[in-house]
């Protein structure tokens, strides 16, 4: 039984531990159970998969992965990763949009809990899936598609309505992506450019650690015209980085143009290489696209009182969609990544959320965080939850006082 997650910052409490290897395995202890939740990898940073009842890990389940060229689309089982589960895409010609920053996490808990990568074009994750298998309360399955009443607020759901034990995602044709890295681009030019550096590739990010040394990661595809030596003031960098410093390139995806399959570009670590030692915190917020720049600038002016425990900032874009609680429902969006030293104390976090509060941030579901985002679909959500799991049986603090 795993006693933490990753970052070993959360011991968790729950009272048995289970690990069924059959879709009737998870009915059973859904039935019986009191209070269940689901652990996925373990890459939240919080207490959402945490329980005094069961905790389930579906990594026992069988590795399915159904693949209907015809209709671009593919049914999952649940506990597979993104690096499971990307190049038997790749192989059949097919492609999932966009991807994380780590190939390593459960597509289910990616989804639930509206995990992105980057991109003006791209949407969160969870935008590709089409249908979701559920285990219920009562140990039924239930199958929520697309069109279906309420499926807006399934998929983005942090595992509160049951137990997922399938996706179906919607899938492109594969393709290949080129990725570039640029060293210190200037404030001034971040600033002034900022709506068209993140516009020069298929995905885009900036690393900065506040002290005006920005790099810039440009993830193009790779049919595209190579972005040249000098980018917005930027410099091509001669060698592979790592966007955490101190960090070991080689844990790192192929950079210098190099082009290779979209699983093996968009995220910035390789999946066989852990991408840090989980000794780390993480939060992030997500801000209307409109307000990047003065987010931005507002994190400037507090950067003395954060530097200190921070190992890197990300900037990223992502495109609004319709999951109810998506970071990114309705809106275009900017999101602000921390990664922080273990030993962050949580004012570090609220210094952050008060610099950002007046650009109405939702933070990450999975990351630590400690002011909740107001949802004008919460009221819908809650009425789902009312419907599937009206005995809290999916529920635990955490959650619950979320939707609250």
């Amino acid at each position: 039984m795993p006693a933490t997650n990753w970052a070993r910052n959360v011991a968790f409490g729950a009272a048995l531990y289970e690990q069924p290897t059959s879709i009737d395995e998870v009915r059973a202890v859904v039935g019986r159970a009191d209070h269940v939740r689901v652990l996925g990898s373990g890459h939240s940073f919080n207490r959402i998969a945490d329980t005094s009842g069961t905790q389930l890990s579906l990594t026992s389940l069988p590795p399915s992965v159904d693949i209907d060229a015809a209709a671009r689309q593919v049914r999952i089982g649940a506990g597979l990763t993104y690096a499971a589960v990307a190049p038997q895409l790749h192989a059949a010609g097919l492609a999932l949009p966009n991807l994380a920053s780590l190939p390593h996490i459960t597509v289910v808990g990616a989804c639930a809990t509206g995990t992105h990568g980057s991109g003006d074009g791209n949407t969160v994750l969870a935008s590709a899936v089409s249908a979701i298998d559920l285990v219920v309360a009562n140990g039924d399955v239930v199958t929520i598609r697309r069109g279906d009443p309420g499926f807006d607020g399934a998929v983005v759901a942090l595992g509160r309505l049951g137990v997922v034990t399938a996706l179906t995602l919607d899938l492109v044709p594969s393709y290949e992506i080129a990725q570039y890295v640029y060293d210190s681009l200037p404030d001034e030019d971040l600033d002034a450019d900022f709506d068209a550096i993140f516009a020069t590739g298929y995905s885009v990010s900036v690393f900065t650690a506040f002290d005006e040394h920005n790099r810039l990661w440009c993830k193009q595809l790779a049919a595209d015209p190579p972005p040249g030596p000098i980018l917005f003031e930027a410099l091509a960098a001669l060698e592979s980085r790592n966007p955490v410093p101190g960090m070991s390139p080689d844990n790192c995806t192929p950079q210098l143009g190099v082009p290779g399959p979209w699983h093996e570009r968009l995220p910035h670590f390789r999946a066989e290489y852990a991408p840090s030692s989980g000794d780390e915190l993480q939060s992030e917020y997500l801000v209307p696209r409109e307000h990047g720049v003065a987010a931005l600038r507002a994190l400037r002016e507090v950067s003395s009182r954060i530097t200190a425990v921070l190992r890197i900032a990300e900037i990223r874009t992502i495109a609004a969609d319709a999951q109810w609680l998506s970071p990114a429902y309705g809106r275009d969006t900017v999101g602000f990544h921390f990664t922080w030293t273990a030993e962050a104390p949580i004012e570090v976090i609220q210094t952050v959320e008060q610099a950002l509060a007046p650009f109405d941030p939702r933070p990450h579901w999975g990351k630590v965080f400690t002011q909740a985002a107001q949802y004008e679909r919460m009221p819908d959500f809650a009425r789902l939850v009312e419907h599937y799991d009206p005995n809290g049986k999916f529920g635990n603090d955490f959650v619950d006082g979320l939707i609250a």
